[in-house]
């Protein structure tokens, strides 16, 4: 059974959690967080989450050097995207990454963190469909989730999300 969110209890405060990946969406999904985490005294977590499939098949020291590089490239995203959500929001997120497949690493940190109270997630633009999140959501992947989930149009533009954020 999920925890109980606490986001409006003394002493909490309501974060978003946005996944940040190498899609362009993901810029979109940042932008609507940071700006809804400051117009409501929130908060902010990024989460990364590494997808290191072929690692289990490498020999020891290969292994370890694919985990390096894969957390040194997910660390250098979530500083840029941290350093965006400061410039919007002057809110400083909170920086996660994980090891394993993205759904599952979604649903245990919202239940680790019960603060998380909303997913962020943004559409694609492209003709290649909504994109990995949004697909997952429509596949029934967290079906369990505890959490509401905001979905932002992948096309709207800055100014666009600050009317509704």
């Amino acid at each position: 059974m999920p925890r109980r969110r606490q986001s409006h209890e003394p002493g909490h405060r309501r974060k978003f959690l946005v996944v940040i990946d190498e899609t362009p969406e993901c810029d979109r999904a940042v932008y609507y967080a940071a700006r809804r985490a400051a117009r409501t005294g929130g908060g902010v977590v990024m989460l990364a989450v590494l997808e290191l499939a072929d690692v289990q098949s490498q020999w020891l020291g290969v292994a370890d050097l694919m985990r390096a590089e894969a957390t040194d490239k997910a660390q250098a995203s979530l500083d840029n995207f941290a350093a965006r959500s400061r410039s919007i929001s002057g809110i400083e997120p909170e920086q996660v990454i994980r090891e394993g497949q993205v759904a599952e690493e979604i649903v245990k940190l919202i239940e680790a963190d019960e603060d998380i109270a909303i997913l962020v997630l943004a559409t694609g633009t492209g003709s290649e469909g909504p994109g990995p999140l949004v697909s997952a959501l429509a596949s029934g992947a967290w079906a369990g989730l505890a959490v509401p989930i905001t979905i932002v149009p992948g096309s709207l533009s800055d100014s666009e999300i600050d009317a509704l954020a």
